[in-house]
């Protein structure tokens, strides 16, 4: 009976070791490679200052009113993440001055991504295709057959771990 105490206790012992290790692999593993998506950002131009980054400062011409809201969305440039619903990255928010805003999207880490703006003209959180605006990184031609939206392809682009600039031309039907 004592052995059998004495074997069993080991083996927890051993079980609890190898669990605490699987774990730690797994935390850190994990934790340099972990993308933190759904961050809401204020639009800080001093993460675009010299020495910054990863950033991208993103010029937005042709807003076409100062009504409403305008959305910056940094996403991973690759097929399973470019605008799908939950897997941006960073989003800044502010209101919809008309002419050229300047925003500056910090990133994680280097690699490459795609940047979404789009112009909530009256604000209430909802695309309406007749009046809202919007654009994206590398400004693809966007027309009814693909709805806004083009391909990872044509919209991703490479950041190094310094500050990138881009320039998004706004859309309007």
């Amino acid at each position: 009976m004592l052995k059998q105490t004495h074997f069993a206790r080991k083996g927890m012992l051993l079980a609890a070791a190898a669990g605490a290790v699987a774990g730690a692999t797994v935390a850190a593993s994990a934790a340099p490679g972990a993308i933190p998506y759904r961050q809401q950002v204020s639009n800080d131009m001093r993460k675009c200052a010299p020495g910054a980054g990863p950033a991208v400062r993103v010029t937005v011409n042709g807003v076409n009113a100062s009504e409403g809201r305008i959305r910056v969305q940094s996403y991973l440039g690759t097929k399973s993440d470019w605008l799908e619903k939950g897997r941006w990255i960073n989003r800044i928010e502010a209101p919809a001055r008309e002419g050229t805003m300047t925003f500056c999207v910090p990133l994680p880490r280097t690699g490459t991504y795609g940047i979404a703006v789009r112009h909530d003209t009256n604000g209430n959180g909802k695309t309406d295709i007749t009046k809202d605006g919007g654009g994206m990184s590398n400004n693809p031609s966007i027309n009814i057959f693909n709805l806004g939206k083009p391909s990872y392809t044509k919209t991703a682009f490479e950041v190094g771990p310094g500050v990138t600039s881009i320039t998004i031309n706004m859309r309007y039907m």
